[in-house]
């Protein structure tokens, strides 16, 4: 099974990424990673890349399509893939069509603005060993201490609320006109991503996936 996840920074797409990789026994491909990985093994695409990195300057969409299509060609996505945080523009998607690059079902991911704003408010990172806590829904035993390392807990940059606010003015902007590109092509599969509980989530994209 081949699929795309969807949604705003926030609404859960890496947390059921990684579930439904495990359930379906299929390998998860985010940009992020298989941009690093590249890069480490000194591919011919990877150090194309990392001369863009090297320069600050962000890597041209040839080359994140180059080494995304180097990565599926292994055979661990020989029974399918998850795709997160690639596409993320029409230009992206309808790059991956000429190269042939197709899905079974694309996930949108559906929380509210306010929903991801308070979301993300409440995470919290270690900062010593990196473990996430979230200080509602999966709050350490003593505020503001880690659990696992007892280093001190603090909320990223990344996670504030003017920050977060402007990746979403982003998302909604270059990435949401995706849902309407996939639709027209009969993928589309929205799911409401603020379920009570992450396995409620989980198990909504399982129907979606199942039906």
């Amino acid at each position: 099974m081949k699929l795309i996840l969807l949604g705003a920074p926030g609404a859960g797409k890496g947390t059921q990424a990684e579930i439904l990789s495990k359930k379906l026994g299929i390998p998860t491909i985010s940009t992020g990673n298989i941009l690093r990985a590249a890069v480490k093994a000194g591919t011919s695409v990877g150090l194309k890349a990392k001369s863009f990195m090297d320069a600050g300057k962000l890597v041209p969409d040839d080359v994140i399509l180059d080494i995304l299509e180097e990565r599926l060609a292994q055979p661990d996505c020989n029974g399918g893939y998850i795709l997160d945080g690639v596409p993320r523009t029409i230009a992206q998607a309808e790059a991956l069509e000429a190269r042939g690059i197709e899905f079974d079902h694309v996930i949108s991911l559906e929380v509210s603005d306010e929903d991801i704003v308070k979301r993300m408010d409440g995470r919290r990172v270690c900062s010593q060993c990196g473990t996430p806590f979230h200080i509602e829904s999966n709050p350490p035993k003593v505020a503001d201490v880690c659990d696992v390392c007892g280093g001190e807990l603090i909320e990223r940059e990344d996670d504030k609320p003017e920050t977060v606010r402007h990746r979403l003015e982003i998302y909604h902007q270059s990435t949401e006109p995706l849902k309407d590109f996939y639709q027209k092509r009969g993928k589309l599969d929205p799911v409401p991503g603020a379920q009570g509980t992450i396995e409620a989530t989980t198990q909504a994209i399982v129907r979606v996936l199942e039906a």
